[in-house]
């Protein structure tokens, strides 16, 4: 049994619900953390005894006394929502009266070539080849970084991803400027992969029973990740010490530092990558429902939002005060006296 283990039976019983539905290690931590400060919220009383009062009560305190964000909201309120559901057992019906946060109507951060290309020659050792990726087939820092061998087809120039965002699965287009860089990075991780082999390890964690089911596959070649952290670690769940994918944190920081030394004065991201990516792609003339199946996005208007990017600044509006100011300095031009020793026009 894991040493992070909650003392709270009632937080282990919802634990042990997360992990039946095989949700991830992060959904795990924020619901559980959620859920931990719904309950201190309420002075230490057990949800059972609460209901959508309650739960109205500790979403305003959210968007009033702490301000956060929508999606911080809402992660709060879906863990509540599960809490209720699968493990009271008792759904919650209308929350009403809560106040919710609001979601400000911001335009996504987007690069433009020059700047992307001066970003990715400050870039250099292990991050350059996952932040190709992000910009060139328009991945999630983290649907990049949990891509597997067997994910990658040379042949077909493609990255299958698995389970991204809403659990979908799609196919994006790989870069041909990565194929060699890849294939030569994917040589040296073949030799970290028979070292740890040789060490008594190598045994990658796999998604759900397929542990079970292919007892080999863990071992296996083809479902070693892509980009393999530079260390082995401890499985936080299982306590098995094995190597995972590269923390997002690095790559972060390195893009972060990246963005500095290029002058790029945006706040730009590893998610800005992603954008940039949507935006030039449509820049180009790709069709809107292309873009928006390389992205991934369940709805077009999720991808809409880039074509407001493409407009010329104020929705295409042509300021007037060019024409005036350019009127202005002809006219100028024509008062000006002429200078000394030229001749002029006769009236």
């Amino acid at each position: 049994m894991h040493k992070d283990r909650p003392k709270s039976p009632f937080l282990n019983q919802v634990r042990d619900a997360i992990r039946t539905r095989h949700y991830s290690i992060r959904t795990e931590e924020a619901y559980l953390g959620w859920i931990r400060q719904f309950i201190l919220f309420h002075g230490k009383r057990h949800p059972s005894e609460l209901g959508e009062t309650e739960v109205g009560e500790f979403l305003t305190y959210l968007a009033v006394g702490r301000n956060v964000a929508p999606s911080t909201q809402n992660q709060a309120l879906n863990a509540l929502v599960f809490v209720y559901r699968h493990v009271i057992g008792r759904p919650l019906g209308d929350i009403l009266g809560a106040v919710r946060a609001k979601r400000p109507e911001r335009l996504p951060v987007v690069l433009t070539r020059d700047e992307v290309r001066r970003l990715f020659q400050a870039l250099d050792g292990p991050h350059w080849l996952p932040a190709c990726l992000l910009y060139g087939s328009g991945l999630r820092l983290m649907e990049c970084l949990r891509l597997r061998v067997k994910d990658l087809d040379f042949d077909h120039r493609s990255i299958t991803v698995r389970s991204g965002k809403g659990g979908k699965d799609r196919v994006v287009v790989l870069p041909d400027p990565c194929i060699a860089p890849l294939q030569r990075h994917l040589e040296s991780v073949r030799n970290l992969h028979e070292k740890d082999l040789r060490d008594g390890f190598g045994a990658v964690w796999l998604p759900h029973a397929l542990a079970r089911k292919y007892p080999r596959a863990a071992t296996s070649w083809a479902w070693q990740y892509v980009f393999p952290a530079s260390r082995r670690s401890v499985d936080p769940r299982s306590g098995v010490v094995r190597r995972h994918h590269l923390d997002e944190s690095c790559v972060q920081k390195a893009v972060k530092l990246a963005v500095r030394k290029a002058r790029i004065l945006k706040p730009a991201s590893c998610h800005t990558l992603r954008h940039s990516f949507a935006t030039h792609l449509l820049e180009r003339g790709m069709d809107i429902r292309t873009v928006q199946e390389q992205l991934g996005h369940k709805d077009v208007r999720t991808t809409q939002i880039y074509t407001h990017v493409l407009q010329r600044g104020g929705n295409a509006v042509l300021s007037p005060l060019g024409e005036v100011l350019g009127s202005a300095q002809e006219q100028g031009a024509d008062e000006r006296p002429a200078p000394a020793g030229r001749l002029t026009s006769p009236p």
